[in-house]
């Protein structure tokens, strides 16, 4: 009879399995989107158009029998267009409440730079509390609540940067980046008649998605981990070329990751490669660099790699 652990890890390559019909060649940003899923955090995926940033998240939805709802942010959409709106219903002589889209399991908010910083606000409240609150009523959200967010970094016209307080709250930031040639001829051979999205079909329900995430915050993690990891964020925050570090909040991303990245590797405890390999993903995009380091050609990258190179590696 097999066991949980068994039976999750065999889920887990399910969904991996769906996942990699429809984006070909890249493993390791479809496990740090699933490290997000299991330990409950958002996604900010960046890249140029086309490279499959959407599909990968209706990929996602569709593997798990939960709720989806997409929104394609624009200047004109209003806070009201994401979080619903109270209607006055004249044979009740009352308001009644009309959910919007962010009452899913997974949000996906597709180009979340076109939308004005008043409609971003509006996210802050649900990413962090997984509530929202309307005419001073606060209603929660379904549980999961999974946020992935897709923007594109060269188009600058009608596109509002993410302010840092909203930026915070995106566990993992990543980039798909274009395929190889293999994987690129492989992927043209596969959508010659239709669609991979068409045939994919769900593996997980939202019981046994929560039962993974229970399962990835049980993950053991040393205390020297631990010290580690605040280590890390504590020096991003010390760094001469950085005037803005990672956040306490930074700092609880990466453990959670962590134990999730852990348990999705088939681990019960996490080691400081874990950690070694999630930071940059985690901690990079809450960073903002002094200019005249940025003048000087100093990089974010650059820098985390310096920041991961001092802070001392425990060992047993």
């Amino acid at each position: 009879m097999a066991t949980i652990v068994e039976t999750h890890v065999n889920l887990l390559e399910k969904l991996r399995d769906n996942l990699e019909v429809c984006i070909h060649g890249k493993k390791m940003e479809i496990d740090l989107l699933l490290t997000a899923l299991l330990a409950g955090g958002h996604v900010l995926i960046e890249d140029v158009p086309g490279t499959g940033k959407t599909v990968l998240i209706k990929a996602l939805a569709k593997s798990i029998q939960g709720q989806f709802r997409r929104i394609q942010c624009n200047p004109d959409l209003l806070p009201t267009d994401v979080t619903g709106v109270s209607i006055y219903h004249p044979k009740h002589e009352s308001f009644i409440f009309r959910p919007g889209p962010v009452f899913s399991n997974i949000l996906l908010v597709d180009e979340i730079n076109r939308a004005t910083t008043k409609t971003q606000s509006s996210l802050l409240e649900a990413m962090e509390e997984r509530q929202i609150t309307v005419d001073g009523e606060g209603y929660s959200l379904p549980k999961p609540f999974l946020l992935l967010a897709t923007q594109n970094p060269i188009d600058f016209e009608g596109t509002y940067s993410l302010p840092e307080a909203q930026l915070d709250r995106f566990m993992i930031k990543l980039t798909l980046g274009y395929p190889d040639e293999k994987m690129e001829n492989k992927m043209v051979a596969s959508q010659m008649t239709s669609s991979p999205l068409d045939e994919i079909m769900p593996v997980a329900n939202i019981e046994e998605i929560m039962a993974l995430q229970e399962a990835a915050r049980r993950v053991h993690i040393e205390e020297r981990v631990i010290n580690y990891i605040t280590a890390i964020t504590r020096a991003t925050r010390n760094h001469p070329a950085i005037y803005l570090g990672a956040s306490p909040r930074a700092t609880l991303a990466l453990v959670h990751a962590s134990q999730a990245f852990a348990y999705l590797s088939g681990r019960e405890y996490v080691i400081p490669d874990d950690v070694k390999y999630l930071a940059p993903y985690i901690l990079q995009h809450r960073m903002i660099i002094h200019n005249g380091a940025r003048l000087e050609g100093t990089s974010l990258s650059s820098v985390m790699q310096k920041i991961m190179d001092q802070v001392q590696t425990p060992v047993r």
